[in-house]
């Protein structure tokens, strides 16, 4: 009996300590698998936190330099404002401040282009051609699809034409014609073209350019001079060939 009894007493025990040590090895997985998943927790965590701050510093500094800028608009300064524009839209700027910006941009360019236009004009009247084409080039950068373009591009043509830059002349004439926003330039761009295409000795060029006037703008008031010219022209091309 008391054999049995020890004996049972140890099987029990054996077995007690077998499920006991099942049952802790199990806890003990489950612990190291939620602290590995408390860890990554603290991990995305730490990691939105720090996303956040630099979001909340972004933001930070886009007002400062935002408030900033709209000081500058305030004052007037287009030319400032135009210069630093490409450095701000590169901030965290709300939608708001982003259309804001760019709308009053696009205007402050269309302001700096009309005055570069008018500035080129009053530098022809004075016979500074050179200064003038710097100031028509001006011009078409700062809002090269504005409506005032073609003839911007037509006075420029007309001071290189008076610097001896022919060819660059005749690509803005040919820039002129080819253009639907201001048809009224058109013809004066094709008898520009006509000139410095005789300039440089491209009579074929020339009368061209002459014959276009008279069929595409028959009324216009250059139509006259251009059939005048295209005669005197075709007279020296006839001789040229009775004295070849």
């Amino acid at each position: 009996f008391n054999w049995n009894s020890a004996v049972a007493y140890a099987l029990f025990a054996t077995l007690s300590f077998v499920g006991l040590k099942l049952w802790s090895d199990v806890r003990i997985r489950e612990i190291e698998g939620e602290t590995r998943e408390l860890a990554r927790e603290a991990r995305e965590l730490r990691h939105d936190l720090t996303e956040e701050t630099r979001r909340a510093e972004a933001r930070e500094r886009a007002e400062a330099k935002a408030a900033q800028f709209y000081d500058l608009i305030r004052q007037q300064k287009r030319a400032e404002v135009v210069e630093r524009y490409e450095q701000i839209r590169t901030e965290r700027l709300s939608r708001a401040e982003a259309a804001f910006f760019r709308d009053t941009v696009d205007r402050f360019r269309l302001d700096l282009s009309v005055a570069a236009y008018q500035t080129g004009l009053d530098l022809m009247r004075t016979g500074r051609y050179a200064e003038a084409a710097d100031a028509f080039q001006e011009s078409i950068h700062l809002k090269e699809e504005a409506a005032h373009i073609p003839a911007v591009k037509y006075n420029l043509a007309r001071s290189l034409a008076r610097l001896g830059r022919q060819g660059e002349a005749i690509i803005l004439a040919q820039a002129v014609i080819d253009q639907n926003v201001d048809r009224e330039l058109q013809d004066d761009g094709a008898f520009l073209l006509a000139q410095c295409a005789e300039d440089l000795g491209n009579i074929d060029d020339a009368r061209n350019a002459l014959r276009m006037i008279g069929r595409r703008w028959p009324r216009s008031q250059l139509a006259l001079d251009a059939r005048r010219h295209l005669g005197e022209l075709n007279l020296r091309v006839l001789r040229g060939q009775v004295q070849a």
